[in-house]
């Protein structure tokens, strides 16, 4: 049990850990912007990515997971319906089509595509799927393999 909240908890208290520091790429710049070593919250700096934020947020990954959890709890299980619901609902409202916006300061391009194509176009959720070469449904899986390990 202590095993499985620590993975979930880790996976909140790590995204929020990243947020000020997210998407830098040049190392010499994060640095001299974050420090040599994450050790503490930090706030974004104006004009990066999670503006507006402050330290201790998460980021929109972190919103979905919490998300995800809340409707495995509801529903004693995963159910795409309830899931896919609160996406309609409680996300996908708060979104332009565009990165740097959105509830926690940036939509991810998976994200950013299923409104589009749900949104925009109106496709039921079997035809939302995105291409993105990205780790974002690892990012949420982890909720549904805590529940799974119990």
């Amino acid at each position: 049990m202590q095993r499985v909240a620590g993975a979930v908890m880790g996976a909140l208290v790590g995204d929020a850990l990243a947020l000020g520091c997210h998407w830098y790429y040049d190392l010499a710049e994060m640095r001299r912007d974050c420090g040599p070593w994450i050790t503490d919250f930090i706030t974004p700096r104006p004009g990066r990515y999670h503006e507006g934020l402050v330290a201790g947020d998460i980021s929109q990954t972190g919103i979905l997971l919490t998300m995800l959890m809340e409707s495995l709890v509801h529903c004693e299980g995963y159910s795409e319906d309830d899931f896919t619901r609160r996406l309609d609902t409680k996300l996908f409202p708060h979104l332009d089509g565009t990165p740097m916006q959105g509830p926690g300061g940036y939509t991810n391009q998976s994200i950013r595509e299923a409104w589009r194509k749900r949104v925009t176009e109106e496709r039921p959720w079997g035809a939302c799927a995105g291409d993105a070469d990205t780790t974002e449904g690892a990012e949420r899986a982890i909720a549904i393999a805590a529940l799974y390990a119990l």
